[in-house]
């Protein structure tokens, strides 16, 4: 049997972004990268290029520390967003421009007011003048899945003249059905052969990302473009998870069918990326909720217990999830906390885990149990730490039934210690205003989230919130991490306004 592998393209620093509060900055987008780079992606798209400056310079960064992936920036059918692109990605080892143009009637007639041979026009210019800066270059016809079929044949088959080396086909909008896509792939794969890579990238709105996406593999796609939870616009992209481990699970129907992906990362990524994103996989998520490889029901503990195969169809261990997860206490040394972070797969430098493990203490002294989802919490919030122009020193609420909430805090700004209070709404709202009097700079609360980091009543509360700073257009976020919730809060909003002002400057 020759065997076929699938690239995994992932795009969660692009399209998995462009989730409502998903928003990075730039050291959380190199980690997510690098942890991409262990799972064993095939291409990192990075980001958008043209569309920000901080976009540009973090699409540069992830380019000088991502060795073993391709590292590859989108780019609309223009000039000026090609130039951008070839900038951002000029230091990676693997570099790709992925360049895009609408080809459904519906947008062409209204979004790009173009007829369809101006289109081919644009796409043929837009790949051969990304094809002066890098060997290799993606062209996306958008809206693929509402395009008509002959139509995709002329602009694929001008592109791959022009020196496209792979075809996206993207189901834009959600569109299609299963056997619709896996028609229309296998019509496109007739017709191209092997000059050139067919790609699908399939969005979640009808549900059907996952399956589209494996429809089209059965018909001659050999890359798939998705995301680490399946993040992205509106309900999302596939979810690089779901289909890993579907060519791993049913090697009964995909055993021709292998990707370059460690599994035992998978587990590790998904929870970096939700803590840096702050969106948690609902629990019912397959493979990596929390209910996935849960038993509630006692006819399935009792065949879980006699055997794992009667209601488990692949072991936790091969996405890299350790059930014994309570591991640490407060008489661990830096030894052992050491050599945990490791077995959880991360790598950092002396003074990361030297931080990580001060915060590990005094955790350990307040938290009768330390579970693995508490320390890749601190690990995390470590690693993609920004400079700390402000830092919260210490705080006092004050608030009861039928009183004012005020809130009194002590920030640490240019090595000196500033003092104040205000009152607000709630307490809430006394916090961040008193933030807000003590730096000089307004900020307007946009979305405010809480949860529990592992489980029981001493459980680490994180804090996520998106404020919009002054004249700011885009709001950032911020992190906090606190067994008390109103800590985590003040430190999620301090850390919202040091992103910006690190943005900023």
């Amino acid at each position: 049997m020759n065997t076929k592998t699938i690239k995994i393209f992932d795009t969660t620093l692009r399209d998995g972004e462009q989730s409502p509060g998903a928003s990075m900055n730039t050291e959380e987008k190199i980690q997510i990268a690098l942890q991409l780079q262990k799972l064993g992606v095939d291409i990192i798209e990075a980001g958008f290029a043209a569309a920000s400056s901080g976009d540009s310079d973090a699409i540069r960064r992830i380019s000088e520390q991502v060795e073993k992936s391709t590292v590859c920036s989108l780019a609309r059918a223009l000039p000026k967003d090609i130039e951008a692109a070839a900038h951002a990605i000029e230091p990676a080892c693997y570099k790709r421009i992925h360049t895009f143009i609408a080809t459904s009637p519906i947008h062409m007639e209204y979004k790009l007011k173009m007829t369809p041979e101006l289109v081919i026009k644009k796409a043929v210019e837009a790949v051969e003048y990304a094809k002066t800066f890098v060997d290799d270059v993606e062209f996306s016809c958008e809206d693929a899945g509402r395009s008509d079929i002959g139509f995709l044949k002329e602009i694929l088959d001008a592109v791959i003249k022009a020196g496209a080396g792979t075809l996206n086909i993207p189901d834009t909008v959600g569109y299609r059905m299963p056997n619709e896509m896996g028609a229309m792939i296998k019509e496109l794969y007739d017709f191209v052969g092997d000059k050139a890579i067919l790609s699908v990238h399939c969005h979640n709105d009808l549900g059907l990302a996952l399956a589209n996406s494996i429809a089209s593999i059965e018909n001659g796609a050999r890359q798939v473009e998705c995301t680490i939870n399946g993040l992205g616009e509106r309900a999302g992209n596939a979810a690089l998870e779901e289909i890993v481990m579907v060519l791993k699970t049913r090697k009964d129907i995909f055993g021709e069918y292998k990707t370059n992906i460690n599994t035992k990362e998978i587990y590790p990524t998904s929870r970096l990326v939700a803590n840096i994103t702050g969106i948690i996989p609902q629990p019912n998520k397959a493979i990596v909720g929390k209910n996935a490889f849960a038993h509630e029901s006692g006819i399935h503990q009792d065949g879980v217990l006699k055997h794992k195969e009667t209601y488990e169809i692949m072991k936790s261990e091969d996405i890299g999830l350790n059930h014994n997860s309570i591991i640490l206490g407060k008489h661990s040394g830096r030894h052992a906390f050491k050599q945990r972070v490791k077995d959880l797969g991360y790598s950092i430098s002396d003074e990361e885990l030297d931080e990580a493990f001060i915060k590990f203490k005094d955790l350990a002294d307040k938290k009768k149990e330390i579970f693995d989802d508490d320390i890749r919490a601190i690990v995390t919030s470590e690693i993609t730490k920004i400079e700390e122009i402000y830092k919260l020193i210490g705080m006092q609420l004050s608030d009861c039934s039928g009183g004012v909430p005020t809130a009194a805090i002590s920030i640490k700004h240019n090595d000196t210690i500033i003092k104040d209070a205000a009152i607000g709404d709630g307490t809430i709202d006394a916090l961040f205003k008193t933030v807000d009097r003590i730096s000089g700079i307004s900020g307007e609360l946009v979305d405010y989230k809480v949860d529990a980091v592992s489980k029981g009543k001493d459980a680490l509360a994180r804090v996520v919130v998106k404020v919009r700073f002054e004249d700011s257009k885009m709001p950032v976020m911020g992190h906090g991490l606190s067994l008390d919730t109103m800590e985590a809060s003040t430190k999620a909003y301090v850390g919202a306004l040091n992103s910006y002002l690190s943005m900023k400057k």
